[in-house]
């Protein structure tokens, strides 16, 4: 019977998904009625119809629900007919505040890159309806990512899986690296406003049955939140100035009420009641080691006793002595007490994970291998036995099966950053493990063998790149010691430099050809003739040691090249001969970026680096032009040029900080700030529209965004769910109508053609 009342409940919202589907405008810039926008998926995920027809791709720019992303999630059919649900369901966490043109723009960008095969040669599908964004897309080798449980403005550096009285998960609280706690729902939405708890980042995170929290932080301070309502409960339980918490765990001393522990980096150990918080004075040992761990485990006879670890060696206190029970080979970042009384599981920062016995005459009983150093251990559930996921630097995620530590073949790419925090979620019969990394990003994973018995998957992580000024417009790409070099136009593409790690590219025109220049690992610069992959040229060193960045420079005696390097250094060179034109060493750290002007009669080159300054050469005197830029953002990690009627010709550099600067090149005074709100901006490339405007397109830690530079007024918002790197932009000076965009970083490739007409 209760299956029939299922049954007959998913076929209404069958039919009703399927009559609001119909009422879905063709054109994805007429706003839906807000019912559908709010509750059009969520009908088709009770009727079990959650897909693209229902769902229509039209309704994505301007979808409201409970999120598609954890509709998806929650259904465990097959998606194979939701492509775009899937393309948009990994944008919707970044998403949130770009406008329905923005994520038009981005879905389409998304939907491209997972469904093109790289050879492919047109679109996976004809635009309509999506011919109203501003960008077609022209090649992509994105990876595509996995859609995020929720998003953090900040790192997250610890979770905790809240649970009721009965020990039902309700809520989780995550916290990082600014000292803000999040209480969230199961499905990543914010069950509270977020709470300041600490003056540095939340360390370590213990959540008690009932809804207590108790947080601990870098600012040497404990406390404690009640996650139900939301509220702080005691701001300060305990706080030791200039001292940062390494470790919290629970302890029962005999003939004693549980207790928490807080290990401080000065050596003390605390120990309070979660009653009415008063201090404990126990017998506890005094800590060597300013980063000790501590781990409460119960003996086979009953008794509770004390982990604590000094460098790579854990020890047992009994209540009166400290014994050494396990050694490993580098110094330990987690122990977890096992389900079984006197075992316990050690990660170190050689990549193991160790399984221990305390009643075992050998202390380490099996041993499992990360290829980066683990930095987190949870205890889970697989197959209905107890489990152990371990996470690692690399951002990968491993399943052992308990008790003989036997992996789970296959090696999860979780983030793109290490792994900071993790915790678990279970219902009996399926467990979920929470993987927060250092990427602001929190996800939610199965535990089965479909999610971690997969091959290892690696990012497609690009080292260079460069886009040819000139038709046809040749994409070059450096990654895992090879550069591919594609033909936008024909998509024929070629490989170079096999077996060299490249650095930086560039496409210089040397005596009216066109050549790929690239700076090798051992700080040469060759040229390669892209057609033929033969050596045009000697090659250029001078570079002591590697460099990061490269460029053609135009001058009134032709095209030059300048590089940039982590000695400080900006060299010019003359490719054709390889003889060094020009070296200027005014820079105190690394050159990280390069930018060129040429306009009337004009011909520049600038520089930015590592010790927060920007310089201007002049390119035809090889001398500096104007003073010093400090800029006070940070590192300077790109550059561009912006002419401008009113202001004259301006430079604008893109700050570690997250801001956009633009400054008078003769003055060296600020003229207009930007900021872009997301996280550091790793890229800036100006474009140059109708009636003499320029924007400014810069890249964050998840989107690409266009600015008016004369303004400051957003453009467009391209969400991209990961870093960009690089961002550049080509022309044809005659038409103003188009440009085309090539961004590359951690996931990849993208090149896309950018309507100037919709801006």
């Amino acid at each position: 019977m209760p299956e029939a009342n299922d049954d007959r409940h998913a076929e209404v919202h069958r039919q009703i998904a399927a009559a609001l589907a119909d009422l879905v405008p063709s054109d994805p810039t007429i706003p839906p009625h807000p019912y559908l926008r709010r509750h059009l998926a969520e009908h088709a995920a009770e009727g079990r119809v959650l897909d693209d027809d229902h769902v229509p791709p039209a309704l994505l720019a301007w979808e409201s629900s409970s999120e598609v992303r954890r509709l998806l999630a929650a259904d465990h059919a097959s998606h194979t007919r939701a492509q775009w649900l899937q393309a948009w369901a990994a944008l919707e966490p970044f998403a949130r505040n770009a406008d329905p043109v923005s994520r038009l723009s981005s879905l389409r960008l998304a939907r491209y890159a997972s469904a093109t095969p790289s050879q492919s040669r047109a679109e996976p599908e004809p635009p309509a309806p999506f011919d109203a964004a501003p960008v077609t897309p022209l090649w992509s080798d994105y990876a595509r990512p996995t859609p995020a449980w929720t998003a953090s403005p900040d790192k997250v550096t610890s979770l905790a899986t809240i649970e009721n009285a009965d020990g039902q998960a309700t809520t989780i609280a995550a916290g990082d690296d600014r000292g803000i706690l999040r209480i969230l729902q199961l499905d990543g939405r914010l069950a509270h406003v977020p709470i300041t708890m600490h003056s540095g980042a939340i360390s370590h995170l213990m959540a008690l049955r009932g809804g207590l929290v108790i947080t601990a932080g870098t600012d040497g301070c404990v406390a404690a939140v009640n996650a139900v309502n939301g509220k702080l409960v005691r701001e300060v339980i305990v706080r030791r100035e200039r001292t940062w918490v390494s470790s919290l765990t629970s302890y029962q001393p005999r003939g004693e009420l549980p207790l928490i522990l807080a290990a401080f980096s000065n050596g003390e150990i605390v120990a309070f009641d979660t009653g009415r918080f008063m201090l404990h004075p126990i017998p506890l040992p005094i800590l060597q080691d300013r980063s000790a761990l501590l781990c409460g485990i119960e003996m086979p006879d009953g008794s509770s006793q004390l982990l604590f670890t000094e460098h790579n060696t854990v020890y047992l206190f009994d209540g009166r002595t400290a014994s050494q029970r396990s050694q490993h080979a580098r110094r330990i970042r987690s122990v977890l007490a096992m389900p079984w009384p006197g075992q316990y599981a050690v990660a170190d920062e050689s990549g193991a994970v160790s399984l221990c016995d305390l009643s075992s005459m050998e202390a380490v009983t099996a041993l499992g291998l990360h290829a980066e150093p683990v930095t987190a251990l949870q205890q889970t559930s697989y197959e209905r036995q107890p489990a152990l996921v371990s996470a690692a630097g690399d951002g990968t995620l491993r399943l052992w099966q308990l008790p003989g530590l036997n992996p789970v073949d296959g090696v999860l790419p979780a983030h793109t950053a290490p792994v900071t925090a993790m915790t678990c979620i279970s219902d009996g019969e399926q467990s979920r493990i929470l993987s927060g990394g250092a990427d602001r990003i929190v996800r939610s994973w199965t535990v089965d063998q479909q999610t971690f018995g997969q091959p290892p998957k690696a990012w497609n992580n690009v080292t260079a790149s460069a886009l040819s000024a000139s038709a046809p417009h040749l994409l070059a790409a450096a990654r895992a010691c090879r550069v591919i070099v594609k033909d936008l136009t024909t998509h024929r593409q070629r490989t170079l430099l096999k077996g060299r790690k490249i650095t930086a590219l560039a496409w210089p025109r040397v005596q009216g050809r066109t050549l790929l220049a690239a700076a090798l690992e051992d700080n040469r610069i060759v040229c390669i003739a892209p057609d033929t992959g033969r050596r045009a040229g000697p090659a250029m060193t001078g570079h002591i040691l590697p460099i990061r960045a490269l460029i053609s420079l135009p001058t009134a005696r032709g095209d030059l090249l300048a590089s940039g390097g982590r000695d400080g250094r900006v060299c010019v060179w003359q490719p054709s001969s390889g003889h060094l034109a020009a070296e200027f060493r005014d820079h105190s750290f690394t050159v990280r970026c390069l930018a060129t002007f040429q306009g009337a009669g004009s011909y520049f080159l600038a520089s930015g680096g590592s010790d927060g300054n920007v310089r201007v050469w002049d390119a035809d005197s090889l001398t500096q032009y104007g003073r010093t830029i400090k800029c006070e953002q940070d590192f300077i990690n790109d550059l561009a040029f912006v002419a401008s009627d009113e202001d004259g010709l301006l430079i604008t550099s893109a700050g570690q900080d997250g801001t956009l600067k633009l400054w008078d090149m003769a003055t060296a005074r600020p003229v207009r700030e930007i900021s872009c709100n997301d996280g550091e901006i790793t890229a800036v490339t100006a474009v140059r529209l109708p009636m003499e405007r320029t924007a400014l397109a810069a890249a964050g830690k998840t989107s690409i965004q266009l600015w008016d530079a004369a303004t400051g007024r957003p453009l467009l918002h391209i969400v991209t769910g990961s870093p960009t790197r690089s961002l550049k932009s080509v022309q044809n000076p005659h038409d103003t109508a188009a440009s085309i965009l090539l961004a590359s970083g951690e996931a990849g490739t993208m090149a896309f053609q950018l309507l100037h007409d919709w801006l």
